[in-house]
């Protein structure tokens, strides 16, 4: 199941707009509040798939019976640029468990690449759901290698992929490797470069977010 922001009306489609425009990415606050807010958007769209039960809650007045979520909920994200992302995200499931993992291109000198994962700290996932959260989803691969890597964690019930911005290639590529998962997008761009950067897509989102990297 896919759900992209971008077929609805929705104020994310604002935000997305910011953390595209060239001119307003020099302002590094704005770029990362923005990343927040679409993980709040999402968050919330994510949270009318969980279950609920009810459960009764004392007012000054009285007792009133309120739907909450009944899951357990895994909240990943990978290192570096998907920390403010994975912040707004956090601002509604302030509950839930947290997953880090850290995976970068390694490039070679004939233009390809591959992905190191050097770092994940994850808790048990069985019978959890698991939300993999990533601001750009280009060919998947960092994206799919993480996913495995946490497998050896446990298993969820249900998995939930969620970027801004994916690649056609990218969302297919998860598709391929894990057609059970949910993803979550904020816009979906057809092409990627000769090095795998998603077109207009925004650039790199996280030396917009923290700087150049050497």
């Amino acid at each position: 199941m896919i759900t992209n922001l971008a077929d609805s009306h929705s104020i994310a489609n604002r935000f997305l707009a910011e953390l595209r425009n060239a001119e307003l990415q020099k302002d590094r606050l704005r770029f990362r509040r923005n990343l927040e807010r679409i993980g709040e958007v999402l968050a919330y769209e994510i949270s009318k798939t969980l279950d609920y039960e009810p459960v009764e809650v004392e007012t000054p007045l009285g007792i009133a019976t309120v739907n909450m979520p009944a899951d357990r909920i895994v909240l990943g994200t990978i290192l570096r640029a998907g920390l403010p992302f994975h912040q707004g995200m956090l601002h509604y499931f302030d509950h839930a468990d947290n997953a880090f993992i850290s995976a970068y291109r390694r490039h070679h000198k004939d233009g390809s690449f591959d992905i190191q994962l050097e770092y994940v700290s994850c808790g048990d996932l069985n019978d959890t759901v698991l939300i993999l959260a990533d601001p750009m989803l280009a060919t998947g691969a960092s994206l799919c290698l993480a996913l495995k890597h946490l497998e050896r964690h446990g298993t969820p019930k249900v998995i939930h992929v969620a970027a801004v911005i994916a690649s056609t290639a990218g969302v297919e590529a998860v598709q391929r490797q894990f057609p059970n998962a949910h993803i979550w997008l904020g816009a979906v761009d057809e092409e990627l470069t000769a090095k795998s950067y998603i077109v207009p897509g925004l650039g790199d989102a996280g030396d917009l977010a923290y700087g150049d990297k050497s």
